[in-house]
């Protein structure tokens, strides 16, 4: 357990330093929020892959895995999948259409230029679903990293919190979106290392390949309830629709569609494409394969959101396996720090309209920064969930609230000041409504209905808009 600290020790102090490094690089909030719009293809693809991989892509995933058994194989095309829209589909249109209108954030730019009638009411509204889903969602990245210290420093939850909170507060405060890419690159490679080692090391304990598919062969279950868990075609089609749903959430992501904004250049985003893709292949089959070994492996796991840990100090020397530690740490700061980055913008950018770009802005959206942060850490302690739940509930809000309209504003044009914010608003309620009240297989309800309805009104309000012309 010595070297599991030490290393992990190790880990934030590097965290910081990136922070002290990045702060002299941000003279304006351009700089804090978007680095200059100079992000390089290996941080662009690194960043943007694990700030959209949260705690969820390795606790989560492999925590389902475990708990599912086979039907959990259909994670892998649908996450996957929204890499491949996002980064072949939404970067290219996006990196240029935002440089065109100048706009620094996603809502900004689905709001449309100053005079537009609905830009303030879009970006005032868009801020406050940014703001309600990121405080869900960084709440479960910090209950993540408490739990992950509370392990390994053997202290109480509260404190291990409030440890990890700080620390991804400390450097964002201090380096904005420099910090956050330079970070999440560095926190991104080690994912995909513990992705690669500690699958593999699992599944030679199990006894290889042929052990492990033996072991779902015998689980007496045969057609639609083998490979989703649900006992009729009707429930299967939804089950795997409902997960494809989460692929097609990617668009919605301010946290993630940012980086195509501040990329460097087209020929990056072409390799940043490659990098990227590749990047979620090893990290969602991985941990996908981590759960099924951890089936055989591990007994009496009361929570599967924590068989990496587990496996971790099962089938590893110390300081590996404070590696593999630092790797959970990574998958979760990666994305609170970016999602703080975004809810400090939505507040001190989105909801003042602002045009000033200067040392005041900048000083703002720092303290807004500690504040969401704050906010977050009061949820984690207090009202504490399962972060496969709480991940996915803010994950489906922010999809279904922006994706359909940015996907209709960049292949069709501005979409029309009254049908934009009913598809802003009708998206994200019928979200949060379904979510609370239906309960369908793999929650193909919540995950598609909004999403439909929200780009039936955009992609209406936009064709409206065609034939006025």
């Amino acid at each position: 357990m010595t070297g599991i600290l030490i290393t992990l020790i190790g880990y934030q102090f590097l965290m910081l330093g990136i922070g002290w490094w990045a702060s002299r690089r941000n003279t304006d909030s351009e700089d804090f929020y978007l680095g200059g719009r100079k992000l390089g293809p290996m941080v662009a693809a690194l960043s943007a892959s694990a700030s959209s991989s949260s705690a969820w892509s390795l606790l989560g995933v492999s925590g389902a895995a475990f708990a599912w058994g086979l039907p959990a194989v259909w994670l892998i095309p649908s996450t996957v999948g929204g890499f491949l829209i996002n980064w072949y589909l939404i970067a290219p249109r996006l990196h240029t259409q935002s440089r065109a209108t100048g706009a620094l954030t996603l809502t900004e730019f689905i709001a449309g230029p100053r005079g537009d009638p609905a830009r303030r009411t879009v970006m005032r509204m868009g801020a406050a679903v940014i703001l309600f889903s990121f405080t869900f969602y960084i709440a479960a990245q910090f209950q993540a990293a408490g739990t992950t210290f509370a392990s390994v420093l053997g202290i109480e939850q509260s404190t291990a919190i409030l440890i990890g909170a700080a620390v991804v507060l400390a450097y964002v405060w201090l380096g904005g979106f420099w910090a956050a890419s330079v970070t999440d690159s560095v926190q991104g490679l080690l994912m995909a290392l513990t992705a690669l080692l500690l699958p593999l090391l699992a599944l030679l304990a199990v006894g290889g390949p042929g052990e492990l598919i033996s072991s779902f062969s015998g689980a007496g279950q045969d057609g639609y309830q083998l490979w989703t868990g649900q006992a009729s075609l009707p429930a299967a089609l939804g089950f795997v629709l409902g997960l494809f749903g989460i692929g097609l959430g990617y668009p919605g992501q301010p946290h993630v569609v940012n980086r195509f904004m501040a990329i460097e250049n087209e020929k990056a985003i072409k390799r940043g494409r490659q990098i990227a893709v590749g990047w979620a292949c090893i990290i969602y089959f991985g941990m996908v394969l981590l759960g099924w070994c951890g089936r055989i492996l591990v007994e009496n796991l009361g929570d599967g959101e924590q068989l990496l840990f587990v496996l971790a100090t099962l089938l590893l020397p110390a300081l590996l396996a404070g590696i593999m530690v630092s790797a959970i740490l990574s998958a979760i700061m990666s994305t609170a720090d970016s999602q703080l980055l975004v809810a400090a913008s939505a507040v001190s950018h989105d909801l003042r309209d602002e045009q000033s770009n200067g040392a005041a802005s900048l000083v703002r959206a720092r303290w807004v920064v500690l504040a969401i942060g704050l906010l977050a850490i009061i949820l984690a302690i207090f009202f504490p969930d399962r972060i496969f739940n709480r991940v996915l509930f803010a994950w489906q809000a922010l999809a279904a609230a922006f994706g359909p309209l940015l996907v209709v504003t960049l292949w069709r044009g501005p979409v029309r000041p009254s049908w934009r914010i009913a598809a802003l608003i009708t998206g994200f309620t019928l979200t949060v409504v379904l979510s609370w009240t239906i309960q369908s297989p793999g929650d193909w309800v919540e995950r598609l209905i909004p999403l439909a309805v929200a780009l039936i009104l955009a992609g209406l309000g936009s064709r409206r808009i065609q034939q006025s012309r």
